[in-house]
């Protein structure tokens, strides 16, 4: 991958280990210290979630987690604080994964100014597809910020290259169907679809990065996708070692994921 795949503080380091976890869980002055602990244990990107009362993405690890922290009191609002504290202490690509609805709800030039305001990189949104997300494509180009789409072992050729086009950042190759959640095998889906990306323009050289997520857990699995991706990213088995073990526990379970981008 070119290190200048991506633009700004989009581009991604070269065997991307992308760590995942909720904003506001199990609160939000401990969410950010998780997040730091992911970079400071090998992570190289950070995916912060936004908590939302419908994640029907969301495996049952994170579906609880996002849900204690909307009852803890999480707000939209919150999301840019996160960003801005932790953009103030480490110096990763820093995206927000979220559903589409609360962006419209407060307002997507909004929303993209205060994401940029605080240091973010970007979206990941996961519900809405390139046709349907004109407003969001003009927005980020106006604010330099990445939008990543998501694409599925089921996409067309037509749409894999319409999510190559229109993705800024990486594009985000869903390994296999159904909600999110770690699996004791990476579906084989995730090498056929980062093929028929490349295929399609999304990797190579000078070109937007692939990087593979949903059932990610191990270190012999992170290696396994940074064998024909530009990036591997977890989110369920850090959820759980955040919700099981606190940060420390987060922490070891960060390093020992960062073991797999060095095979």
């Amino acid at each position: 991958m070119s290190a200048d795949a991506t633009a700004g503080a989009a581009t991604i380091p070269d065997r991307a280990l992308i760590g995942y976890l909720p904003i506001g869980f199990p609160d939000l002055e401990t969410s950010i210290d998780a997040a730091i602990a992911l970079v400071e244990n090998g992570v190289g990107v950070l995916e912060l979630g936004l908590p939302y009362s419908d994640p029907v993405m969301d495996g049952l690890a994170i579906q609880k987690a996002t849900q204690a922290a909307l009852q803890a009191g999480f707000r939209v609002r919150d999301v840019f604080a996160a960003v801005e504290a932790i953009r103030g202490r480490v110096e990763v690509p820093t995206l927000v994964m979220t559903y589409w609805n609360p962006v419209v709800q407060y307002g997507v030039d909004r929303f993209a100014r205060d994401l940029r305001d605080a240091g973010g990189a970007g979206l990941i949104t996961p519900d809405i597809t390139p046709d349907a997300a004109a407003d969001w494509i003009a927005t980020s180009e106006q604010q330099d910020l990445a939008r990543v789409f998501l694409a599925a072992p089921t996409s067309s050729d037509e749409r894999l290259r319409e999510t190559v086009r229109s993705s800024r950042g990486f594009v985000y190759a869903v390994s296999t169907m159904g909600i999110t959640g770690a699996r004791q095998d990476v579906d084989a889906a995730a090498r056929t679809l980062v093929g028929r990306l490349r295929t399609a323009g999304a990797t190579g050289p000078d070109t937007i990065p692939a990087c593979v997520g949903i059932g990610i857990s191990t270190p012999g699995q992170v290696a396994e996708v940074l064998g024909y991706a530009d990036g591997a990213i977890v989110g369920s088995a850090l959820v759980t070692a955040l919700a099981e073990h606190g940060v420390s526990g987060l922490a070891r379970t960060a390093a020992e994921l960062a073991q797999g981008t060095d095979r």
